[in-house]
């Protein structure tokens, strides 16, 4: 048994003296500073028990210790610097010059007897919420000077770090001593790619270095992140490569097309692997554009695959070079268009690169990553299309992520991108809305101000929802900034137009505009602002958010987060001389308690609720606690509204209805009532309908127009009101009064052509 227990030591013994050589030929060969800080460690830790371990370098200059590292999901490389002193474990022992084993960081008797200013900094635990207790920390040295230190936190089994464990650590800092002089020598005498961007101040040296790493780690090309996350310009990176390289650098440029003859000899899939094209023949001979003229392999197989021409090398940026060899190949459609956005894609492998990107403008240029463009192209594209709402719909990564867009309130496909890119479209929306992209467990909601290519600027309200798989959606409204619609174009009865101009000239009371979301409430509300706003009167709204602008209003935009909601903006406008005050949403028993108050001492209030029809809507008001006696007395009246698609013009055509369409209409509107109205089913009898062309993208309906059911606080209304009658009473005295109802509404707008008896039954019929 105990030969046994022998053997089996011995084997263990040796699988970690192989682990130990293979991690040391691994410092060796590492290439950068930034490669043993970043790719290395977690190896170290997997030889050594520990929990956690940070490598530091000497910073001579300063006299500090540095060390690098990845933060969180977005991947964000950041540097750390301790002080060389007793100030701390780490700045002991490369001041000391000798290793530290701590059984417990927090015993400040343990830590006073190995120097007597020695202290840890807890400040990190608390930060991250990790507990350190034991600390092995060795210098690491070379020629007796120390270059670095290797600190181990947490041994994963016992009490402390054993003997062996700082045995092992040793054989490590020897070899991490050389590794860490080899690259300091190398950083002296190298010259850099990107001196010359140092020299002018367009990057500094952490910056460069956070560049390389992040490029490192994404499979891309350094001069790729310069160019897109640090904003370096292009012309002063193409000159920094032409000193380096010694050569021309040379810029996508549509007008130069590649030799026809040459391009034909070679496949243009291997041209794209390979980042090099033969670009133009002269008399000096051909010019050969190549991402990097210093690989030799790369150079050689252009002379083996050109052998007749004399070689003129040049160097391009990757994303030039398949411009060109995309232009050659035909693949590009028109500039800016989501065809060659997506291709763009494809060839570039910018995977989620954009949740790095401090970007927060919404315009667009030539150094934009394709996700940008592609997020810029989307907005502009659905605004154009007369889109409501964009929806971003991820499917995980495997399956396509599918973008909707919501026109005259129906949704349809816009575009599919690949499933892979979902997570870098999601995090671009973020940060233009300036929300936490490392948040993806939760919803968020934010805004984006956004400048189209005319120079117009829109808004757009954002919300994410975390949805099933790991995945998260995204839906945008588009808030168009523009002026109100006057009252005379709302489309409304000659009836309501009529009575909903004698309420809003009153000077004061209350007036309800109620309805679901997106039925256009707002909308109507300025209507009838616009139609009051005269020098004489004082107007205040208090919006979320303030989507349409009129001169001559004070508006307000309410922020909730900061407690400045409906009802406090309120209570401040009743301190500012108001005549009139529009209110954004009465969401709660507060905000329209006060309004009715407002209302009761002299001020026009006018304001928005999310109920289905005007009777309902006073009912729900006295459910939510209010004085019915109050509420009686501020009413003037209550608008409920919708919208219905509106019958194409450009393709609409009269036609003979069925009879049982006649009946149905009849049946709706009620049976006696439309009878009233006059319309027989004979030879005479026509309705609308859309046949579908190009103008409605084959639809048949272009537009929304507006549906509406006005309710009047007459005095028996009000005695209703103050007796809390039920709805049926109330509707019936409404109706008694001259009130159509929606679905009414609807029908008299089926019947003059404006809309179909389908989409009133979709807007309004429960």
């Amino acid at each position: 048994m105990a030969q046994l227990e022998s053997v089996q030591a011995l084997q263990e013994k040796l699988a970690y003296e192989q682990k130990l050589v293979q991690l040391v030929d691994r410092i060796h060969a590492a290439k950068s500073l930034d490669s043993i800080f970043l790719e290395l460690q977690g190896e170290i830790l997997g030889l050594i028990e520990a929990e956690r371990m940070t490598l530091y370098a000497v910073d001579q200059d300063r006299k500090e210790l540095y060390s690098r590292f990845v933060a969180g999901d977005v991947g964000e490389v950041r540097e750390i610097r301790v002080p060389i002193s007793e100030k701390s474990i780490a700045g002991y022992v490369a001041s000391a010059r000798r290793p530290v084993n701590i059984t417990d960081a927090y015993d400040g008797a343990e830590l006073t007897r190995i120097a007597s200013t020695l202290s840890f900094d807890s400040s990190w635990d608390q930060k991250t919420g990790f507990r350190t207790k034991q600390v092995l920390a060795l210098p690491i040295m070379h020629e007796n000077r120390a270059v670095g230190v290797i600190q181990l936190l947490n041994r994963k089994r016992g009490a402390r770090f054993t003997k062996d464990d700082e045995t092992s650590v040793v054989r490590l800092a020897k070899t991490l001593g050389i590794a860490l002089n080899n690259q300091f020598q190398l950083a002296q005498k190298r010259a850099g790619k990107f001196d010359y961007l140092l020299a002018q101040e367009l990057v500094t040296q952490d910056e460069l270095n956070s560049a390389i790493a992040e490029a490192r780690r994404k499979q891309t090309d350094v001069e790729t992140v310069l160019l897109e996350q640090y904003k370096v310009p292009k012309a002063e990176l193409g000159t920094a490569l032409n000193q380096f390289y010694r050569c021309p650098f040379i810029e996508f440029d549509e007008s130069i097309a590649p030799p026809s003859d040459l391009m034909r000899d070679l496949k243009l899939e291997y041209l794209k692997k390979a980042l090099w094209l033969p670009l133009r023949r002269d008399d000096h001979g051909l010019t050969v554009l190549v991402d990097n003229p210093q690989d030799i392999q790369k150079v050689d197989a252009i002379h083996q695959l050109l052998p007749r021409h004399k070689i003129n090398l040049a160097v391009g940026l990757r994303k030039d070079i398949l411009h060109f060899l995309s232009t050659a190949g035909g693949e590009l459609a028109a500039k800016g268009t989501i065809g060659e956005i997506l291709g763009d894609l494809k060839a570039e492998d910018t995977v989620e690169r954009v949740e790095r990107e401090e970007i927060s403008g919404a315009e667009v240029d030539e150094n934009d990553s394709a996700i940008i463009r592609l997020a810029n192209q989307m907005i502009v594209d659905a605004y154009k299309a007369r889109a409501s709402d964009i929806h971003i719909e991820p499917y995980g990564p495997q399956r396509d992520t599918v973008i909707r867009i919501r026109v005259d309130g129906s949704n349809m496909e816009y575009q599919k991108i690949p499933g892979a890119y979902r997570r870098a479209i999601v995090a671009r929306i973020k940060i233009m809305a300036q929300l936490d992209i490392a948040e993806r467990r939760k919803p968020q909601d934010g805004k984006v101000k956004f400048k189209l290519p005319d120079n117009r600027e829109i808004e757009l309200r954002v919300a994410t929802v975390p949805t099933a798989g790991g995945n998260e959606d995204v839906v945008m409204r588009i808030l168009a900034s523009n002026e109100p619609i006057p009252i005379d174009k709302l489309g409304m009865t000659e009836r309501n137009l009529r009575e909903l101009k004698a309420v809003a000239q009153k000077p004061y009371g209350l007036i309800l505009c109620v309805g679901p979301t997106g039925s256009g409430k707002t909308t109507t509300l300025h209507s009838v602002l616009g139609y009051i706003n005269k020098p004489d009167r004082k107007i205040w709204t208090a919006e979320d958010p303030v989507e349409i602008t009129q001169y001559g209003l004070r508006q307000v935009q309410v922020n909730p987060k900061i407690g400045f909601t409906f009802a406090a903006a309120m209570r401040a406008f009743l301190r500012a001389d108001p005549d009139v005050i529009m209110v954004g949403e009465m969401r709660d028993e507060e905000t329209a308690a006060t309004g009715i108050e407002a209302s009761l001492t002299g001020h026009l209030v006018l304001s928005t609720l999310h109920t289905n029809s005007a009777v309902e809507t006073v009912v729900r008001l006295l459910d939510m606690g209010l004085d019915s006696f109050n509420f009686a007395d501020a009413l003037l009246g209550v608008l409920s509204q919708r919208l219905v698609k509106r019958i194409c013009d450009d393709c609409k055509e009269p036609y003979r209805p069925e009879r049982t369409e006649y009946e149905a209409l009849a049946q709706a509107y009620g049976k006696e009532e439309f009878e009233a109205l006059g319309p027989k089913h004979d030879d005479k009898f026509k309705l609308y309908r859309g046949k579908g062309c190009a103008s409605c993208n084959k639809t048949g309906y272009r537009g929304r127009a507006g549906i509406h059911e006005l309710l009047l606080a007459t005095d028996e209304m009000k005695r209703l009101i103050q007796t809390k009658a039920r709805v049926p009473e109330m509707l019936a005295q409404a109706k008694t009064e001259g009130m159509t109802t929606l679905v009414q509404d609807g029908i008299l707008k089926t019947l003059s052509g404006l809309t179909d008896h389908r989409q009133v039954k979709a807007a309004a019929i429960k």
